[in-house]
């Protein structure tokens, strides 16, 4: 069953920060390890290139400085947050946590630390589950954070996957706020599709079926997006109806920045001018968890999203997982 219920939450964000690894993967370096080119992949994915992470750079690394530069732009204190969430299917360790690391890096004491795996629907996922933490009145500041270090679990023979993926990390702080700026949310999911996108790990089977790759990302491009490209737009106006709003009224749509083409066809659906879609593929490639949180930071520092704002955001991915949040963005200019 469908759940129709309007949702609302006290959480606000209140800062957001975001770091991505220093080298830079072209679409010309790919075209020298495998048979592809520019003009191909931009053509059908919209991406220029990705950053990639050192070899002794792993998503913690990115997260913590994600973090750092949120709250020296915001002028927080770290010792403020008493719960730290990381959205990430690319851990350090299986355990302990990446959120952990974190605490540890920034400092902070008397805090809930924990990751959470939604592959691309994982940030807003985070998001969901911080403004939970907010409302219950325990929590007050929560630090959430989408991280991924991809290049290390893709497969750069494959260049049906290689195209994509990239590492980066984004940050945001949620404190709870009289008026909440959480206005709806979404949640689906459907693990019959889970076969479609995947890296194998401690089982080797999906379903009674072999699993191939390594523990490397294996993706059936065409099939997840079909299914994305039906599903989202069906995601976003189940959302949007819940508090009486067509996506016309939306001032930005933040989709999961999987492919550019994509994201075409889901506005295309929504009848959304492609304009009013914020993306980080461009020079970030596909960052899973990650994508949403750079996109919005990208948005801020060009100037683009500003307070009063009516903003979707919905991920999407391995699972196969949905999650959107309509929220009304309350956040100025940083103090730093």
């Amino acid at each position: 069953m469908i759940r129709t219920n309007e949702w609302k939450s006290n959480a606000a964000i209140t800062g957001i920060g975001s770091y991505v690894p220093e080298r830079r993967l072209t679409n010309d370096d790919l075209a020298a390890m495998v048979d592809t080119n520019d003009e191909w992949i931009v053509r059908r994915t919209g991406i220029r290139e990705r950053r990639i992470a050192a070899p002794d750079e792993f998503s913690s690394h990115l997260a913590v400085k994600a973090a750092q530069q949120l709250l020296a732009r915001y002028a927080k204190e770290a010792a403020d947050i008493d719960a730290v969430l990381v959205a990430t299917t690319t851990p350090d360790t299986p355990f302990p946590s990446v959120a952990s690391r974190v605490q540890r890096a920034l400092g902070i004491r008397a805090c809930l630390a924990f990751d959470l795996n939604a592959a691309c629907a994982g940030f807003v996922a985070a998001l969901q589950a911080a403004g939970g933490l907010l409302q219950t009145g325990a929590y007050r500041k929560v630090l959430v954070i989408g991280v991924e270090t991809l290049s290390k679990i893709t497969d750069y023979s494959d260049r049906s996957t290689c195209i994509l993926f990239g590492d980066g990390a984004g940050a945001v702080l949620l404190e709870s706020a009289p008026e909440g700026a959480f206005i709806a949310s979404d949640a689906m999911t459907d693990g019959s599709g889970g076969g479609s996108v995947y890296a194998a790990g401690l089982s080797t089977e999906w379903d009674g079926q072999p699993l191939a790759g390594g523990g490397k990302i294996v993706q059936n491009g065409r099939e997840v997006y079909k299914w994305a490209v039906s599903h989202v737009p069906e995601g976003v106006r189940r959302m949007l109806d819940k508090v009486g709003l067509e996506p016309r009224e939306l001032d930005w749509f933040v989709p999961h920045s999987a492919n550019l083409r994509m994201i075409e066809a889901m506005c295309e659906r929504l009848e959304l001018p492609a304009e009013k879609a914020l993306y980080s593929l461009t020079h970030y490639g596909n960052t899973s968890a990650a994508s949403i949180p750079l996109a919005l930071d990208l948005a801020v520092r060009e100037g683009r999203l500003a307070a009063g704002h009516l903003v979707a955001l919905y991920g999407f991915g391995s699972g196969l997982s949905q999650a959107g949040l309509l929220l009304r963005w309350t956040l100025k200019s940083p103090q730093k």
